[in-house]
């Protein structure tokens, strides 16, 4: 049996195992999620929430940018709460108080320690008890829950409503006054918020950790780290040792042979087809995307120094928080996956060197639907977080409320043909390469395989309704952000870059397709089933946290050796004269590489051990390890297709090293100061806070706003300009190249 076909079976297995296992323990969070309630009742009978005001009131929080605004169960924005650490908090405190008053005439903090333990188990025991009736469907809660329900329900009311004295609180927040304009709406999100912070308080049957592993940390209600926690986390960081001991005895043993360089670029002969050249107006879009979600990237940083205006400006009543960091984080995903989607209907005619029948239609169609879906969706979710919409419209136009899938269902499904006719166009080219027996047929099919997936996978963004349980939504939201974002991103990313070096003769097929599998097999064996170290607090069975702390560790192994791909990858470049003309391309390739291996493992592996994660779960510190995996290694990989595309299409014409030059070194040294100047910096601070504190401290107003926190944010502009103008340049460079006539004169020369 042939090496390839080892790793073909290999790839299979890995593949078919995880999902099955992926699958099976989605089935037990459906089982096992917190349940929602028929109604919400006191002791003696009264309802006090009906169920259909939780449902109604998640729907409400998502149409005012849900995890665009704060956060529940860690997962969503930065700036404001995390409602539910918040909730608890608060809840806690002011029965402590009421009890202090009651039993000792004074408040809670003015008693001594003995007899504030005494009040604090007391509370435990009050909010920890699971008072829900299954054969009932309800929850009975006492008096004094009651009480704290009304008291915080005025208190948030004021604060998304519009209570004078909280403007303060407000402008802190980045949340503008009447971000709810209806007084039923805003009940129901009260009901909302208690149902998601009951689940982080009250322990499941039979067990003692609640239904969100005891997270957030909080030691009023006794929501403290588990010896699983620690345990897990132990085991995470042994099979890391032990994987990355593996790969470097692979490493070592593996030889590459690399074929003698071609004496002239082979692209120079290669046909440019009338699909091909339509791909150029993508790369215009690209361009121009890159520049707005740049421009409310500087919109959302700055209100997290100045919350309710731009330098003075009162934008937020026209461009809220929530809006900028939703186009910010929905645009970054669109421009990378419109400059991939254009490499790939670049890529696959250049191969026979001829359309198929309507190539040029089909591609020249996609694109108007790529633009109708960009811009309609924007407008959708403005409408839904102004509160245009009613509730079930929001949910299909407006603005779903959940990071990186915030498109209306409507759009989401608009986006998921789109990705089905991308990979038709994509197919379609290469049917006539696979008759010919090329030596390229495994490396193309691990490329069609990897289309396929990002078509396929955004699918999973599907599979909730408009009032699913939020801990199944998040199960399925994470297909979408890890599977399809991290996960198949990531194989397409490998394939293609070992294909161009393969159509420029620097690696021999075998060679590549070899370690093409390979890669994708390590990659899989840790990614598939370390997308549960996002559900770790999430509604999840405990199994989730085991699986995901043993698995989430092996994402890490395949990005330690990522220093000789780079390495590789610059030798490369250096192998011939003509290849100078690449420069740029690779470099992208080289950086991809750094920034896989600091910001996706090194940032990742900070956050993902279990222990780590509960105490630091959305911090800034997962906004480093998001820029840095996000942009640094998605974003420029995305500039470097882009690079290679636009070097095979102009290829008698000069560039201008110098504006490129500036471009690669500035958005790359701007990325960095942003991390180690700012967010990784705040982050760590924010974790000391956590612990020492609780979540609900390190995400506080009274925290974010001291004068210490302050000068780290205006700090960020450091890195934020270097950045800003080094992609300033990428455009610049973008737009003045198109601007160039072409100089061509090209031969067909089919894959042989």
């Amino acid at each position: 049996m042939s090496q390839e076909k080892k790793l073909w079976i290999a790839f299979a297995l890995v593949t078919g195992i995880s999902f099955l296992v992926l699958l099976y323990y989605g089935y037990e969070i459906y089982q096992k999620a917190p349940p929602l309630p028929s109604k919400i009742v006191s002791e003696e009978g009264n309802t006090i929430i009906d169920g259909q005001d939780i449902k109604d009131g998640q729907n409400v929080w998502q149409s005012m940018g849900g995890q665009e605004v704060g956060s529940i169960w860690g997962h969503g924005a930065y700036l404001a709460p995390d409602w539910t650490a918040d909730y608890i908090h608060r809840e806690a405190l002011f029965i402590l108080d009421k009890w202090s008053q009651e039993d000792f005439g004074k408040p809670y903090s003015d008693l001594d320690n003995e007899n504030r333990a005494a009040l604090e188990s007391r509370l435990q025991e009050l909010l920890r008890e699971n008072n829900y009736d299954p054969e009932t469907g309800t929850i009975t809660i006492s008096p004094i829950r009651v009480a704290a329900f009304e008291y915080l329900h005025q208190y948030y009311k004021g604060l998304l409503m519009n209570n004078p004295e909280m403007a303060e609180f407000r402008a802190n927040y980045a949340i503008p006054k009447n971000s709810i304009k209806d007084e039923t709406r805003m009940r129901q999100m009260s009901s909302f918020f208690f149902w998601a912070s009951w689940a982080c308080v009250t322990e499941r049957p039979n067990e003692n950790i609640t239904y969100t592993h005891n997270w957030p940390p909080e030691k009023l209600v006794g929501n403290v780290a588990t010896g699983s926690l620690l345990i897990w986390t132990g085991v995470s960081i042994i099979l890391l040792l032990v994987g990355i001991g593996i790969m470097v005895f692979y490493h070592a043993r593996s030889k590459e042979e690399e074929p003698e360089s071609p004496v002239e670029d082979p692209l120079m002969r290669q046909q440019i087809t009338p699909s091909m050249l339509a791909v150029k107006k993508y790369i215009w879009v690209v361009a121009f995307l890159v520049l707005i979600q740049m421009t409310f990237g500087v919109v959302t940083a700055h209100y997290g120094v100045e919350g309710d205006a731009f330098y003075g400006f009162d934008l937020s009543k026209i461009l809220p928080y929530s809006i900028s960091r939703t186009w910010h984080v929905q645009l970054g995903i669109l421009w990378i996956a419109t400059a991939w989607l254009a490499t790939g209907l670049y890529i696959a005619p250049s191969l026979s060197g001829k359309d198929p029948k309507y190539q040029k239609l089909g591609v020249n169609f996609l694109f108007v639907c790529l633009l109708i879906i960009v811009f309609g969706s924007m407008a959708g979710q403005w409408m839904g977080v102004m509160q245009k919409l009613g509730l079930e419209t929001n949910f299909w136009f407006g603005h779903q409320g959940y990071e990186y899938v915030d498109l209306g269902r409507f759009w989401q499904l608009f986006l998921f043909v789109g990705l089905i006719l991308w990979l038709i166009l994509m197919v379609r080219p290469l049917i006539p390469i696979f008759k010919s027996k090329t030596s390229e047929k495994g490396l193309l099919t691990m490329f069609i395989i990897s289309s396929a997936a990002i078509a396929f996978f955004y699918a999973a963004g599907l599979m909730w309704g408009s009032q699913t349980n939020l801990a199944i939504a998040e199960y399925w939201r994470w297909w979408v952000v890890h599977l399809w974002v991290e996960g198949f991103f990531e194989v397409f990313a490998t394939v293609v870059s070992a294909f161009l070096f393969v159509r420029l003769g620097l690696l021999q097929t075998k060679t590549a397709t070899l370690a093409v599998i390979f890669s994708t097999v390590i990659f899989l064996s840790g990614g598939i089933l370390g997308t549960f170290h996002h559900l770790y607090f999430s509604g999840t069975p405990t199994a989730v946290l085991a699986i995901g702390a043993t698995f989430s560790a092996l994402e890490v192994v395949p990005l330690v050796l990522i220093g000789f791909e780079a390495y590789h990858n610059y030798r490369l470049s250096k192998a011939t004269k003509w290849l100078s003309d690449y420069k740029w391309p690779i470099y992208c390739l080289i950086a991809m590489a750094f920034w896989n291996f600091f910001g996706a493992g090194i940032l990742g592996f900070i956050i993902n051990p279990p222990i780590a994660l509960y105490y630091i779960q959305g911090l800034n510190t997962t906004a480093a390890h998001a820029h840095g995996g996000l942009f640094g290694v998605y974003g420029i990989l995305g500039m470097g297709l882009i690079l290679f595309v636009l070097r095979s299409m102009y290829r008698s014409t000069k560039w201008n090293n110098k504006l490129i030059g500036f471009a690669f070194w500035a958005t790359n040294v701007g990325l960095m100061l942003m991390i180690i100047l700012s967010l990784l910096p705040i982050g760590v601070f924010q974790a000391v806070a956590s612990v020492n504190e609780g979540m609900w401290y390190a995400r506080s107003a009274e925290f974010m706003q001291t004068p210490m926190m302050d000068t780290l944010k205006w700090l960020r502009v450091i890195g934020d300009t270097i950045f800003a103008l080094g992609l300033f340049a990428f455009v610049w460079f973008v737009f003045a190249l198109n601007s160039k006539k072409r100089q061509v004169d090209n031969i067909t020369t089919p894959l042989k």
